[in-house]
C-alpha cells in the first residue's frame, strides 16, 4: 500500500514539475498576403469581374450619341414628394448619377426628372426622353 502510495506522489510531482514548463510551438510556415493592381480583390465573389474601368485622364469617353434603346424604363412611381423608376433593372431616383457602358465607351448619366410615363436623363448639355415601356 505505502508503495502505491509513493509511486502516485511521485507521477504527481513529475507531472506538476512538466506542466510548469512551457511547450515551445514553432511556426514552420508564416502566412502573408500582397494585394497588387493586377490580382483578384478576396472579397469578390468567385467569378465576379468588375465593370469596365473608365479610360482617360480618370474621366469617361462623353463622345457620340446614345440611343434611347439603350435604356429600358420598367416602372415609374410618383409619389407625394418621391419620384422612383426601374432603368436597366436598377432602382433610380431624381439627381441620381449612374455609369451607362455601351461597348468600349463609358457614358455618365444623370436622371433629371421622373414624369408620368417617362424619365428624362441628362449626358452634358444633351437631355435623353426615355418612355415607359409598357407590355
Amino acid at each position: 500500500m505505502r508503495l502505491l502510495a509513493l509511486i502516485s506522489v511521485s507521477i504527481l510531482t513529475a507531472i506538476s514539475v512538466c506542466a510548469d514548463e512551457p511547450t515551445k510551438i514553432e511556426v514552420k510556415n508564416k502566412s502573408s498576403f500582397k494585394m497588387d493592381a493586377s490580382s483578384r480583390n478576396p472579397f469578390w465573389p468567385i467569378g465576379w469581374k468588375p465593370a469596365a474601368k473608365l479610360s482617360g485622364g480618370g474621366g469617361a469617353d462623353q463622345s457620340g450619341d446614345i440611343p434611347t434603346s439603350a435604356f429600358v424604363v420598367s416602372s415609374i412611381t410618383l409619389d407625394q414628394g418621391t419620384h422612383f423608376a426601374i432603368i436597366n433593372g436598377k432602382i433610380m431616383q431624381e439627381g441620381q448619377q449612374v455609369a451607362l457602358v455601351l461597348g468600349s465607351q463609358t457614358y455618365q448619366i444623370v436622371l433629371k426628372k421622373i414624369e408620368d410615363g417617362r424619365v428624362v436623363l441628362g449626358r452634358q448639355d444633351e437631355e435623353i426622353v426615355v418612355p415607359l415601356r409598357r407590355k
